[in-house]
């Protein structure tokens, strides 16, 4: 889980709780106007931006397969644990976002110094 910035200098934000995200079903959340998913790649939490760069469709929708996010509209994949686009349409990588654990309760941090 990728915990990064410090929680004294950097924004977190409550996106949903632990048992809302399954390995093969992400969770969709909004933290100030950034559309992103967070998903379980063996146990550990990563969170993408949720709109693809090619084709604007919620990733989240997509067929996930492990650490593989595959866009509902198209054939473009992206690694969810570095944002990389893997292949298919060439577009951008998607930003990525530091997630944590606090209890139970998932938090991003959208705006990272």
């Amino acid at each position: 889980m990728s915990t990064s910035p410090d929680s004294d200098s950097t924004a977190w934000t409550a996106v949903g709780t632990r048992d809302q995200v399954e390995p093969d079903s992400p969770l969709a959340a909004s933290v100030d106007g950034t559309a992103l998913g967070v998903y379980d790649v063996d146990g550990e939490l990563h969170a993408i931006e949720d709109i693809c760069p090619h084709a604007m469709a919620h990733l989240t929708q997509g067929f996930t397969d492990g650490c593989e996010v595959e866009c509902p509209l198209h054939n473009a994949v992206f690694d969810v644990t570095t944002g990389r686009h893997l292949r298919g349409e060439p577009c951008r990588d998607v930003k990525t976002f530091p997630v944590r654990l606090v209890g139970t309760r998932i938090e991003v941090c959208v705006n990272a110094a």
